[in-house]
């Protein structure tokens, strides 16, 4: 999964754990990019009488570099308050929802936001509202509409939007953790089990999404992001979570929090914790910024995974098995950026510094026509790893170029095993449901209208 219980750490705190991260041009506001980071992962829509919020001792940032040092030049961070109307109710909610200010609503919360450069800081929002829960047609009728209401208009040409959304993210997770077992190629397995449909293990799971949709200029570090060809043109992205160092636990569930903040999670490239970076070090990498990544080169050049996928297919990666060379290729997709000539028309390239990040060329403009789930390998330039839309089938496209289909990008006497071209754990776009509007990630899931998986024939 792209980083969903990742790590050790993470595991173990879900409310600030960076599930996804995004960053694309605004296909319908094309002067804009859309920066979204998800947290809280697999958040049953059944979840009363403590639905899912953000956590209000959690600190919740977007990073962009955008000068290649992998370090933040602009950086969003969101401060989440919950507020009780009546503490002497279980209830979340005492009637219906009619809108995300109404009294029937018992638990609110608000956020606000801090976008900071090396010129200083500034809060350029406070007291946002978030919306509630998708609870069910009793509490929450219009939730599409609800959720309308926290889609907030802000200083500097700025939309924001804090609240659940349906996951975005597909994948096979049952099958793949099983041995890497991708059901299309079952049969194929050193196991030998019979081809079986693809099963989309986060549908109708929920996040806590924040979305953030603000004109290029906030991000571009000079004048010519307007040229693909030009540095200036490309920015990285990542997001995080935060904690602060010291906690006191008193009775009767009084806490305080001392102390400077302390990074918990982070996330750029979809995965790259994931099956990357070894157990041992997955707590680590989730407390450094990218610029510290050289540390972690060794395993995108000979990446474990790699090596796996001959063994559980025997006979089918012959040419992959014999590729022992470090994968210049996956370096330059998740590391640095792919340099112009690489592919024409298009570079997403930050320098030489190693740093995990989402890499977008704000240049490119976006795909509105057929946009390919595949992004570059499906000739599409708006798409994945040039930065990452909601759509994007990422699973597929990482899949298939550590198995060797991008190699001849960096060694054109490669020639790439059959398979790798057609490497998917049977799952696409369609396995889920998005908006065509911002935030772009779909309208969650209620309760009442979601059987759990024990009563699903």
């Amino acid at each position: 999964m792209s980083s969903h219980r990742e790590a050790p750490g993470t595991s173990k705190d879900p409310v600030a754990d960076n599930t996804d991260t995004y960053a694309f041009v605004s296909p319908d506001k094309p002067n804009t990019v859309t920066l979204v980071a998800n947290f809280l992962p697999f958040e049953a829509p059944f979840g009363g009488p403590n639905f899912f919020e953000f956590a209000d001792d959690v600190s919740y940032y977007i990073y962009v570099d955008n000068n290649g040092d992998g370090y933040p030049d602009v950086t969003y961070e969101f401060s989440f308050t919950t507020v009780v109307g009546d503490p002497n109710t279980f209830l979340y909610n005492t009637g219906q929802i009619s809108s995300i200010s109404s009294a029937n609503w018992n638990r609110k919360q608000f956020y606000s936001m801090t976008r900071s450069t090396r010129w200083g800081s500034q809060e350029i929002a406070s007291n946002v509202p978030c919306p509630p829960s998708n609870i069910g047609p009793a509490s929450t009728p219009d939730y599409a509409t609800l959720a309308s209401q926290a889609v907030q208009s802000i200083a500097g040409g700025r939309t924001v939007f804090a609240g659940q959304r349906l996951e975005g993210f597909y994948i096979d997770l049952g099958a793949i953790f099983d041995l890497g077992d991708l059901r299309p190629f079952e049969q194929l397995h050193i196991y030998g089990m019979a081809n079986s449909l693809g099963v989309n293990s986060t549908n109708e799971f929920s996040v806590q999404s924040i979305a953030l949709q603000v004109p290029i200029q906030d991000l571009a570090h000079g004048s010519h992001w307007g040229d693909w060809r030009h540095s200036d043109s490309v920015i990285g992205v990542w997001a995080a979570a935060s904690r602060s160092k010291a906690t006191i636990r008193e009775p009767g569930g009084v806490n305080g929090s001392f102390g400077p903040p302390v990074q918990v999670s982070r996330l750029g490239n979809p995965l790259f914790n994931e099956v990357i970076v070894p157990m041992g070090k997955k707590d680590l990498w989730n407390s450094l910024t990218p610029a510290q990544d050289n540390q972690f080169l060794t395993y995108v050049q000979h990446p474990e995974l790699a090596g796996l996928l001959p063994v559980l297919y025997p006979n089918v990666f012959p040419n992959l098995a014999k590729l022992t060379a470090a994968r210049a290729d996956l370096v330059a997709i998740l590391l640095t950026g792919l340099p112009s000539g690489v592919i024409p028309g298009f570079q997403n390239y930050t320098g030489s510094t190693y740093a995990d990040e989402l890499r977008l060329n704000m240049a490119i403009p976006p795909t509105t026509s057929n946009p390919s789930p595949l992004g570059l390998l499906g000739n599409d330039l708006a798409g994945f790893p040039n930065g990452r839309r909601v759509f994007d089938d990422i699973t597929s496209v990482e899949l298939r170029a550590i198995a060797g289909a991008t190699y001849p990008l960096v060694n054109k006497s490669y020639t790439p095993d059959a398979a790798a071209s057609l490497l998917t754990d049977g799952l696409t776009d369609a396995d889920t449901t998005y908006l065509s509007t911002f935030p772009y990630l779909g309208t969650p899931q209620s309760g009442y209208q979601t059987a759990p998986l024990s009563t699903v024939s």
